[in-house]
């Protein structure tokens, strides 16, 4: 991806750029958002080419993940507006929340990364979910999806041995979450399942590994 830094690239982007734009102000066509998509999705994969080249460049995953998020947000706002506002934010967020579940894919040392996956993912679900939830109902499984986070921690192997820290924020977090989820019978709908699922992930992961 040595093209992606080469000054040539970034010239022609900025005069196809130019063009774009002087088009739209001459004759009315919307190129802008388009525009500004692609940008932000080639600024994204020159940050990931830093990690392909060297994967010492971890950190290149996150502002990578984030501009191409960003990018994909303002090209459906441009293309399907009314989906951008219902999803919009998700896919920013799980963009983001993506990144670190990669570096800890890559690298089984940065357990770490796990939290910021499951704050991240946690609440590009509940967002997505906003228009169909009630205020309650989003607090609470957001604090639910916290608590599977720590244990999740909690679960996985490290080299300092089990995180057996992790259970502790994981039963308050879910205890919260089902405190709140008491004051919205219909958040339930959406926790079992989602316990189950992670229950069953969990299974099929201890299966493999152990293989």
């Amino acid at each position: 991806m040595k093209w992606l830094a080469s000054r040539v690239f970034w010239g022609s982007l900025l005069i196809i750029g130019g063009i774009l734009f002087l088009i739209q102000n001459i004759f009315g066509y919307q190129f802008g958002s388009l525009f500004w998509s692609i940008a932000f999705g080639l600024g994204g994969l020159f940050f990931i080419s830093l990690f392909i080249s060297n994967r010492e460049n971890w950190w290149g995953l996150i502002p990578g993940m984030t501009l191409i998020g960003i990018g994909l947000n303002i090209g459906l706002g441009a293309l399907f507006p009314q989906l951008e506002r219902y999803i919009g934010g998700t896919i920013i967020l799980g963009a983001i929340g993506l990144s670190f579940l990669i570096i800890y894919i890559l690298n089984r040392e940065y357990w770490w990364a796990i939290i910021p996956t499951g704050v991240l993912l946690s609440l590009a679900i509940v967002v997505g979910l906003e228009s169909f939830i009630s205020d309650m109902a989003f607090v609470s499984l957001f604090f639910i999806g916290m608590g599977l986070t720590f244990a999740v921690v909690a679960l996985i192997p490290t080299s300092e041995g089990k995180l057996k820290w992790a259970w502790l924020p994981a039963g308050v977090l879910l205890f919260m979450g089902l405190i709140f989820s008491a004051f919205s019978g219909a958040v339930m709908v959406y926790v079992w399942p989602v316990v189950l699922i992670v229950g069953g992930l969990y299974l099929l992961y201890r299966t493999f590994s152990s293989r």
